[in-house]
């Protein structure tokens, strides 16, 4: 496969699971950020989603203290940022119009049929009321465009490339959510603690998933194993960096036996989760582990790139 190819395939998959990961911290923030209000700490739950979203410092220099009207326009269509959900569908609609004949049509005609919509978004279909009814749609956009790559594409290096994107990405939005809400563990257990802690599994549609592993109240320390350690939750650190290190094995079985650095971290970035224990985790402090996995899931997309991408 040419390198331009698996960069646009790649990117492909990044952009239309980060899409997804926007849309549901949108979701849970405009939730948690009316229950916060009543505190006066609706601000918080804006600057915490900027945070995990790590457009934070571009949204202060251009909008300063955060407020819905401001926060929620930045995330879904401003077009200097690039993680915002529109300019991540026109990305990726680009990065598929690139590759087209690479894509099956249902794949194709889904984000085409996507990105007409939001093209030309009024503000009145995102904004106060609308927007829960958007970022369900936008997520139900995203479950159509893997679904179709799931039951229409070819399990070729094309497939391969979509699906590790997607996989690192969803890595990084786990991680990136979890280290925000960190400091929920040193917290006292009480009725806004534990509605933070719904809407952290919310956003990763985990809460039911929470209640079927552990069948119990929800508990700071499970919370942190389930979204870090178990590897039956799709979304976890583990299952992700699995996924990532599997497919990239995959692609280098179908490239003569060709591995590189991306290989070695990904194979040890999913031994250090598959052996685990959250107790050490959180002795250690949770906030570094986070910090730590963050930054080498970003180096391991660098090396990735560079061994199949940039060579």
């Amino acid at each position: 496969m040419l390198s331009r190819t698996a960069d646009c395939l790649f990117w492909l998959g990044r952009y239309t699971e980060r899409a997804a990961n926007v849309a549901r911290g949108l979701s849970v923030a405009w939730r948690m950020a009316g229950l916060s209000a009543s505190l006066g700490a609706a601000v918080d739950e804006w600057r915490s989603l900027l945070v995990a979203t790590g457009v934070e410092p571009a949204f202060l220099t251009r909008h300063g203290l955060p407020r819905q009207e401001t926060a929620v326009d930045f995330l879904v269509r401003d077009p200097d940022n690039p993680s915002g959900i529109i300019p991540c569908f026109g990305a990726a609609r680009q990065n598929a119009r690139t590759v087209r004949t690479a894509l099956t049509v249902d794949m194709w005609s889904g984000l085409n049929d996507s990105w007409a919509r939001l093209r030309n978004l009024p503000d009145s279909d995102f904004q106060g009321e609308a927007l829960p009814g958007f970022l369900d749609w936008v997520r139900e956009r995203v479950l159509l465009f893997n679904g179709a790559a799931t039951d229409t594409m070819l399990r070729g290096e094309a497939w391969l490339f979509v699906q590790l994107g997607t996989a690192l990405e969803r890595a990084d939005n786990t991680a990136r959510l979890l280290d925000v809400k960190h400091n929920l563990l040193s917290g006292h257990g009480g009725t806004v603690d534990h509605a933070q802690w719904q809407a952290v599994l919310q956003s990763v549609s985990a809460l039911r998933a929470y209640h079927w592993v552990y069948r119990d109240r929800l508990d700071a320390a499970r919370i942190a194993e389930l979204l870090i350690l178990r590897p039956e939750l799709p979304r976890s650190l583990v299952a992700c960096m699995g996924r990532v290190a599997e497919l990239l094995e995959r692609i280098a079985q179908g490239q003569g036996g060709r591995r590189g650095e991306c290989h070695r971290l990904a194979g040890e970035l999913h031994a250090r989760l598959l052996y685990g224990r959250v107790s050490d985790i959180l002795e250690d402090g949770l906030h570094e582990f986070l910090t730590e996995t963050i930054g080498r899931t970003a180096d391991l997309g660098r090396e990735i790139e560079a061994f199949y991408i940039r060579a």
